[in-house]
C-alpha cells in the first residue's frame, strides 16, 4: 500500500474494509482503528450539527441586535428566513467543492479543513457588527458545514467492513442529534443567565456562537492519526491507470451509469432538506411566538418573556432531537431488515403527517411532545441519506456523488424560506394581531409539508441496494 503521509497509527491490516462478513451485531468485529475512524467522523458531524442548531436557536436574537432599532417584528422574521437561505447556499456550495476535493485529495485531509472552517467562522459570527457581515460569516460557515457530511460518510463507508456499514452510518447520523441537544442545553443555560440578569439578551447570542467555535480543537486529533482508507488509495491508483478522474463532475454527470443515480438522489434529498430546513427547523419560531404571546397576555415583563422563550425553545430543541435520535436509529434498523426503499416510504409519509399536525395543533408547553414525533420522522430520512447515498457511487466518486445529492438540492431548498416569506405575506394580508400573524405562519408551514410527497415519487425510479456490494466502475 502506498504511504500517504506520516506512518499509520494502527497496522495496515486493521484499516481494511474488506474483512469477511461477521456474525452478530455490526460493531462486534470492529478493530480499534475502525472505532477511531468512526469516532472522528461522528464528532466532526456532531459538532457540525451543534453549529447549525446554535444558529437556528439564536438567529432571531442576533438579528434583533444587529438590525436597526425599531425593526418591525414581521421584517425581523423575514430577515431570519433570508439568513437561513444564505447559510444553506453556503452549505450547498461547500458540499460541491469539498465533496470533489475529498475524492481527489483524500477524505481525512478535507474533513480537517471543513471542521476548521466552520469552527472559526462560527466564532467570528459572534463579532458581527451588522446584518451584512453576519450574513457573510454565515455563508462561509456554511461552506465548511456543507463539506462535512459527504466526507464523513465516504470515510466511514470506505474504512469500515461492509457488514458494519449500514449500522455505523445510521449511528453516525443519529449522533448528530447529540450536537443538536447540546445546543438546546446551551440555550436553556443562557436563558437562565438572562433570567438571573447575569447576561443581557443583546449579548446572549454572542456567547452561544463563541461556544460553537470549540470544535476547532478536533482538527488536531484528525490531522495526527486519521489516515486515508485503503479503498480510496487503490481507487486513486486505478484512476491514474485508466484515466477516469477522481472526484470528477464530468464523470459523475457525463457517464449515464452515474448520472441517473446522481440526479435522482438529488431529488430524493431535496424533499427531505426542504422539509427540515424550510419547515421543521422553524419550530423554534412557532414555540417562541406561542410562549411570548401567552406571556404578554398575562402582562409579564419583556425581560422575563425573553428568558422563558429561550428556555422553552431550548426544551423544544432537546425534545425534537431526542425524537430525531430514535428516528434515525429506527431507520437504520428498518433499512437493514426490510430494505432502503420501504424505510424511506415510511419516513416520508410519517414526516408529512407529523409536520402538518405539529403546525396545526401546537398550542403550548403541554404540546412539546409533538416536537419529538416530528423530529423522529423528519430526521429519520437523513439517516437514510447517510446509508443510501454512498451505495449509489464508486469509490472514486463516492464523496462527490454523496455531496452532490445531499447538497445541490440545498440551492433549491434555500428558496424554501423565501417561499415561506411569499406565502406567508399572501396569507397574512388583513391580519393585524399577533394571533392572526401566527395563524398565517402555521398555515404556510402546513402547505409546505406537502414537499415530502416528492420523495415518494422519486423512490419509484431508484434501485434497492440492500445486501449489494458498493458499486465500482469495473462491476
Amino acid at each position: 500500500m502506498r504511504e500517504t503521509g506520516v506512518r499509520p497509527a494502527f497496522p495496515k491490516n486493521l484499516m481494511s474494509s474488506s474483512s469477511p462478513l461477521a456474525q452478530g451485531p455490526w460493531w462486534r468485529s470492529l478493530t480499534p482503528y475502525h472505532w477511531f475512524v468512526f469516532a472522528m467522523a461522528s464528532l466532526a458531524w456532531l459538532f457540525d450539527c451543534l453549529d447549525q442548531q446554535i444558529f437556528l436557536l439564536f438567529r432571531q436574537q442576533a438579528l434583533a441586535n444587529l438590525l436597526p432599532e425599531g425593526t418591525d417584528p414581521k421584517d425581523l422574521k423575514n430577515y431570519g428566513f433570508i439568513a437561513t437561505s444564505i447559510f444553506i447556499m453556503g452549505w450547498a456550495t461547500g458540499g460541491l467543492i469539498f465533496g470533489s476535493l475529498g475524492d481527489k485529495f483524500g477524505r481525512a485531509k478535507m474533513l480537517t479543513t471543513t471542521v476548521l472552517l466552520y469552527s472559526v467562522f462560527t466564532g467570528l459570527s459572534a463579532l458581527s457588527k451588522g446584518w451584512l457581515d453576519f450574513a457573510i460569516y454565515r455563508f462561509i460557515t456554511g461552506l465548511g458545514v456543507g463539506g462535512v457530511f459527504g466526507l464523513a460518510v465516504a470515510l466511514v463507508a470506505d474504512s469500515l467492513p461492509d457488514h458494519a456499514r449500514t449500522g455505523a452510518l445510521g449511528l453516525l447520523q443519529a449522533l448528530s442529534a447529540v450536537g443538536n441537544i447540546t445546543a438546546g442545553l446551551i440555550s436553556m443555560w443562557i436563558g437562565s443567565l438572562i433570567r438571573e440578569e447575569s447576561l443581557s439578551p443583546d449579548t446572549a447570542w454572542k456567547v452561544a456562537f463563541l461556544m460553537g467555535a470549540v470544535p476547532a480543537f478536533l482538527c488536531v486529533f484528525i490531522q495526527s492519526k486519521l489516515k486515508e482508507p485503503e479503498k480510496w488509495i487503490k481507487a486513486r491508483e486505478r484512476s491514474a491507470a485508466t484515466g477516469k478522474g477522481m472526484g470528477s463532475y464530468v464523470s459523475l454527470l457525463g457517464e449515464a451509469r452515474w448520472r441517473r443515480p446522481a440526479l435522482l438522489g438529488m431529488m430524493l434529498c431535496i424533499s427531505g432538506v426542504i422539509g427540515l430546513w424550510g419547515i421543521g427547523f422553524f419550530a423554534p419560531e412557532l414555540v417562541g411566538d406561542v410562549i411570548s404571546n401567552s406571556l404578554r397576555e398575562q402582562g409579564i415583563a419583556e425581560t422575563e418573556i425573553a428568558s422563558k422563550a429561550a428556555h422553552w425553545k431550548g426544551v423544544n430543541s432537546i425534545v425534537q432531537n431526542l425524537g430525531s435520535f430514535f428516528g434515525m436509529i429506527a431507520f437504520a434498523w428498518c433499512a437493514q431488515r426490510t430494505g432502503r426503499k420501504p424505510a424511506f416510504i415510511i419516513g416520508f409519509l410519517g414526516a408529512m403527517a407529523a409536520t402538518w399536525s405539529y403546525f396545526q395543533f401546537f398550542n403550548g408547553v403541554g404540546d412539546v411532545w409533538m416536537s419529538a414525533v416530528m423530529g423522529f420522522f423528519q430526521l429519520a430520512l437523513f439517516a437514510g441519506f447517510a446509508i443510501y447515498l454512498p451505495e449509489l457511487f464508486p469509490t472514486r466518486l463516492r464523496s462527490t456523488g454523496t455531496s452532490f445529492c445531499y447538497n445541490v438540492g440545498r440551492f433549491i431548498a434555500a428558496a424554501g424560506p423565501f417561499a415561506m416569506v411569499g406565502l406567508q405575506d399572501a396569507l397574512v394580508k388583513g391580519a393585524t394581531t399577533p394571533a392572526a400573524k401566527l395563524a398565517a405562519f402555521r398555515e404556510t408551514c402546513q402547505w409546505m409539508s406537502l414537499v415530502f410527497l416528492l420523495g415518494l415519487v422519486v423512490l419509484i425510479f431508484l434501485p434497492e441496494t440492500k445486501g449489494k456490494p458498493l458499486p465500482e466502475d469495473h462491476d
